[in-house]
């Protein structure tokens, strides 16, 4: 199995709703999504840009034990790359480097989104997992 299993209950999730009710489901990940702990706030600098999101998307991860923990900052002002950022935090929250890498790039496409969203929105959830795929890279 590729994809773990916290993620393979989000995508499930989002493949039983229909319509808006995939946006609506999307928007209520996007306001889940924690703040910044106060060291990261401070260290800033320290995140990773998601150039290609027109949206300022940041990430960071940290190990914790075998797994990886990740942080995002994105304005509130962006709820569908927020909602992304969020699936892909608590989805992959815990997964180690291995289990990240092994993600398939397009997996998000299970969740049927594309019904609901343009093609440049799907392509931001694809920019963001490419930099958490090369930090889980740098921190095997």
């Amino acid at each position: 199995m590729t994809i773990p299993a916290r993620l393979q209950q989000i995508i499930e999730d989002f493949r039983f709703a229909e319509g808006r009710e995939k946006l609506e489901l999307l928007l209520q990940f996007s306001e889940e999504m924690q703040p910044l702990p106060d060291w990261l706030e401070r260290d800033h600098d320290s995140m990773t840009q998601v150039h290609e999101c027109m949206t300022p998307v940041f990430v960071f991860s940290q190990k914790e034990g075998d797994g990886l923990q990740w942080y995002f900052d994105v304005p509130k002002e962006s709820p569908t790359v927020r909602g992304f950022a969020a699936v892909l935090g608590q989805g992959l929250a815990g997964a180690n480097a291995p289990q990240v890498l092994a993600l398939p790039n397009d997996f998000y496409y299970e969740m049927g989104l594309q019904s609901v969203l343009t093609g440049q929105r799907m392509n931001g959830i694809g920019a963001i997992l490419r930099y958490m795929k090369n930090l889980a890279q740098k921190s095997q």
